[in-house]
């Protein structure tokens, strides 16, 4: 098939030298852009949990087998505990993947073809980004196409060794995700479909995989049989809504934007091709498409059913991968209609433009997933809510923790609770295994699917019993906590301790990232005194988007049924113009509230008047900033208004 003599990929000519540097070209660069990433982002929540199972060797989690826990102890263990030690051998397996890709493509077309597949596979965001976070699906698409490799050649050539390779990679593929299904499955039509292949089944090879792979179930099923059937249970039930949601719809919107909709265009051509071509018989091609299409398939129906928060984002992509073997044939395929129907410049313009925006997407990911280590040199020109800040503000708050530690006189003795199990999981981390370290976690740790591994490790609210009569430094994370949140937390902690007293806030991200500090007596005794509970305030007036003219009035109410209030301050455009009158009658509050534990109550209201001269024309936003007598301070009632 001839083509244009001047692209940099696809070229006629099977010359592979041009296609390997520009493979390893761009290895390079996105190698080392992980690799200054992998240092500099501090770890994500599934992340440290990983190295904190890590450090309880296991069969299996609760949510996961063994092999994330194993990689990321493997790697602390070589490079120590920092967040590159835990992320290097997802990074590893995750730089290897276009080099798996080569491996898999080589038997099957000329060398030049098999570098431009291995090539594509950098020019798609997500295959792009794996590695740089120690998560799961790195070692399962790992794993799962040495697995389709070694399927290839077993079912080609029939020798005993593939089989058993294949096997192996399967059994690992199971201990590493319960996603690693749609693959075996996938394998198993395949077998199936194909009467050539049928012989394979009367020999010993296959078998002998199979026993393989029931070795690799073992962990997965052991846990579960152990454990109420609750790794399942949360895979396949609790986790997903299972009632029809519209947003699933847009499944396949949202995967041609996270694959760049050119190339995703041109993959679903080459899905289609391949299965048109396994219908012929050809049962090469048939083997990719049936592994792409189980486990595409399976994710586009059930999308509309299922948790389509996660599903939506990288689960597919263990379906995309097998067709990049092929994708050069169908870009040549496209590239020779568009020729013939548009012209060979357009054509080529459109191949490159297809390619191009491909690995930008690819470098753009990257980048974007950095901003959260340069938060604070962001923030002024994005502004607030822009950056996410996930895998940033870790380690100066271990640090805090620490200095704080020091400070407060704490014994060695003496524990660390959170309220949310990655907060506890940081401090781990980064503070060593000697201080004993609990959560109350009642909400995120369900959520995820971890409450009865903290539950058989001891790390939760029924463990910190073991630690009765010790004293305690108590620790919420206030950013990821509502008002009624921080409430239903503070009644746990305070069912937990004898006393609790309020110690001091950290603020970073100009508040996008917050932690409460308190001093916690005598783990298991009952509750003296106050517990220092947060505020909680509304604003009656001014009304969102009023239009104001003359001085402006600002009225509300603010409870606080642990210590009281000390101070209610109003912050324009985020500056203090003054501190409210507070203590104005509000039995309504008390009675629609049922305040009646606030020292303060009924004296609940406040108001504050701020002349004109005194403040900005325009659109201003209004902020009510709160100091309990604990001295904790909470900020709530946003209003934006506009001043004539």
């Amino acid at each position: 098939m001839q083509m244009t003599p001047d692209l940099p990929l696809l070229k006629a000519t099977n010359d592979s030298r041009r296609p390997g540097r520009l493979l390893l070209t761009g290895m390079a660069l996105i190698l080392a852009l992980k690799l200054v990433l992998a240092c500099a982002l501090d770890l994500y929540s599934d992340e440290i949990f990983y190295w904190q199972a890590s450090t309880k060797p296991a069969l299996a989690y609760s949510d996961l087998p063994f092999m994330a826990a194993l990689l990321a102890g493997t790697g602390t263990a070589l490079l120590g505990d920092t967040a590159l030690g835990v992320r290097a051998l997802f990074l590893a397996m995750g730089t290897s993947i276009p080099l798996l890709v080569y491996w898999i493509a080589r038997p099957l077309m000329p060398a030049r073809q098999a570098l431009e597949a291995a090539g594509l596979a950098l020019c798609m965001p997500l295959c792009a980004f794996l590695g740089l976070l120690a998560v799961p699906d790195v070692p399962l698409l790992f794993f799962g196409l040495l697995m389709t490799g070694y399927l290839e050649r077993a079912t080609r050539l029939g020798t005993l060794p593939y089989w058993i390779a294949t096997g192996i990679m399967a059994a690992l593929g199971v201990s590493t995700h319960y996603r690693f299904a749609p693959l075996l499955l996938g394998a198993f039509v395949y077998m199936l479909a194909f009467r050539e292949l049928r012989r394979y089944w009367r020999q010993p090879g296959i078998w002998i995989a199979a026993f393989i792979l029931l070795i690799g179930l073992y962990p997965m099923l052991a846990f579960n049989l152990s454990n109420q059937l609750s790794g399942i249970d949360y895979h396949l039930l609790e986790r997903h809504p299972w009632e029809f949601q519209a947003e699933g719809l847009l499944h396949v919107f949202k995967q041609a934007a996270l694959v760049t909709p050119l190339l995703y265009v041109a993959l679903a051509a080459t899905l289609i091709h391949l299965l048109r071509a396994a219908r012929a018989g050809d049962h090469r091609r048939g083997l990719f498409g049936t592994l792409a299409l189980a486990n595409l398939g399976i994710y586009l129906l059930l999308a509309p059913w299922s948790d389509n928060t996660r599903t939506s984002i990288h689960w597919p992509l263990s379906g995309y991968l097998p067709l990049l073997v092929f994708l050069p044939e169908t870009l040549r395929r496209l590239h020779a209609y568009c020729s013939s129907k548009y012209g060979a410049p357009a054509a080529h313009r459109l191949l490159k433009t297809t390619l191009g925006m491909g690995f930008a997407g690819s470098l753009v990911a990257l980048l974007g997933m950095g901003t959260q280590s340069v938060q604070d040199h962001l923030r002024p020109f994005l502004g607030e809510g822009v950056l996410s800040n996930k895998m940033a503000g870790w380690r100066p708050f271990t640090a805090y923790t620490n200095q704080l530690l020091q400070a407060e006189h704490f014994s060695p003795g003496d524990v660390l609770v959170t309220d949310n199990y990655y907060t506890g999981a940081q401090l781990e981390l980064a503070l060593g295994r000697n201080r004993a370290v609990y959560n109350i976690d009642e909400d995120k740790a369900i959520r995820d699917g971890r409450a009865v591994q903290y539950e058989i490790w001891q790390k939760n609210a029924s463990g910190l019993q073991s630690a009765a009569g010790r004293n305690a430094l108590f620790i919420t994370e206030d950013s990821t906590l509502t008002v009624p949140d921080k409430l239903a937390v503070l009644e746990r902690a305070c069912d937990q301790f004898q006393r609790l007293d309020f110690l001091g806030q950290q603020i970073l991200f100009g508040g996008e990232k917050s932690f409460s500090f308190y001093r916690a007596e005598n783990i298991g005794g009952t509750m003296t005194g106050a517990c220092p509970m947060p505020s909680l305030g509304w604003v009656d007036a001014p009304a969102e988007d009023s239009q104001i003219s003359g001085s402006l009035g600002i009225s509300g109410w603010v409870i606080n049924e642990g210590l009281g209030v000390a101070s209610v301050e109003i912050l324009v455009n985020g500056v203090s113009a003054g501190t409210a009158s507070y203590g104005l009658p509000r039995p309504d509050v008390v009675e629609a509230m049922a305040a009646q534990e606030d020292p303060n109550a009924p004296l609940l209201g406040f108001e504050l008047t701020i002349a004109r001269e005194y403040l900005p024309a325009g659109r201003v936003e209004l902020l009510v900033k709160t100091t309990s007598q604990s001295g904790e301070v909470q900020l709530f009632g946003r209003r934006t208004v506009n001043l004539q």
